[in-house]
């Protein structure tokens, strides 16, 4: 028999790194060798092809990894569930947030957890907007924070807070005299633009279509924390979310005016879960937490 949680342990490392060398963290590849052969054997079947550069599951490979990812999954919630019976002295959750949510309230909230529950752990999963609604709806994770989209028709939503596009800028700028920005007002001060596959960039560019102005005219960027650091040396102002750059104006480095149209409505930031799931008494906890948090976000 297979001693099963250090093989499922070894055969979940290779498939994510692709290989038996990158995926010996502390124990030496041909240990972990050895461990793949025996499963073959005993399985009757090879788990990966040797290729130039590493490994690739074969067919049986698929069907195994889909058993030990459904494993992986049932003992998470088993030790969930064993937690259930000891309150919150100890336990873990996983979260899965969007790239913008790195700095800023996140991180506050998982501090005051630890503080208020020292027992109880956080993992956090930073994905594009699409991926954390398969992490949730998966059961990988036990929620997600992610911008409405489509993908998120299937999810029961449990908070929402909203999460206006509008312009960042330098201190001291001509701009951080106006209450709010129209797309007009940008055109002289070398605009930024989202670029995709961000999920703001096409609702930009319909934007400025609309007002008539060519957005290929402009700088674009497909990653926000560049958009950020291009409007601290002043190359231009950028055209982001609230959420992009929340962090940013609390600490006093830049600005923020939200875009005047009457037709842009506000992004909305969703706290999710799969819909029918029951929830731990951890991640209930863990949830008031953060639904505390997003209730502290909006633009002042």
């Amino acid at each position: 028999m297979i001693t099963f949680s250090r093989f499922t342990h070894y055969f979940s490392a290779i498939v994510d790194y692709g290989s038996i060398r990158k995926a010996a963290l502390h124990v030496s590849a041909s240990a972990i060798d050895r461990q793949v052969l025996q499963a073959e054997k005993e399985i009757g079947a090879p788990l990966f092809e040797r290729v130039p550069g590493g490994l690739r599951l074969t067919a049986g490979g698929e069907v195994f990894v889909n058993l030990v990812r459904g494993w992986q999954r049932d003992y998470r919630r088993a030790l969930t569930q064993i937690d259930e019976l000891q309150g919150l002295k100890r336990g873990h959750i996983e979260v899965a947030i969007i790239d913008a949510l790195t700095e800023g309230f996140v991180a506050e909230v998982i501090a005051k957890l630890a503080a208020d529950h020292p027992g109880l752990t956080v993992g956090v999963q930073v994905l594009d907007n699409d991926e954390v609604a398969r992490k949730i709806i998966a059961g990988d994770v036990n929620f997600g924070l992610l911008l409405a989209s489509e993908s998120t028709r299937d999810l029961q939503i449990r908070a929402s807070a909203s999460a206006p596009l509008g312009v960042a800028f330098q201190s001291g700028h001509p701009l951080q005299d106006s209450a709010h920005v129209r797309v007009s007002h940008t055109l002289d001060y070398k605009p930024i633009l989202p670029a995709p596959p961000l999920v703001i960039s096409e609702r930009v560019t319909s934007l400025f279509d609309r007002h008539d102005v060519d957005a290929q005219r402009f700088m674009a960027c497909n990653n926000t924390q560049m958009m950020r650091s291009l409007v601290r040396q002043g190359v231009g102002v950028a055209v982001l979310c609230w959420l992009d750059v929340a962090a940013d104006v609390a600490a006093g480095q830049m600005n923020f005016r939200p875009l005047k149209d009457a037709h842009l409505k506000p992004l909305q930031l969703h706290l999710c879960v799969a819909a029918r799931r029951q929830l731990s008494h951890g991640a209930r906890e863990v949830i008031r937490h953060f639904e505390a948090g997003m209730a502290d976000i909006g633009l002042t």
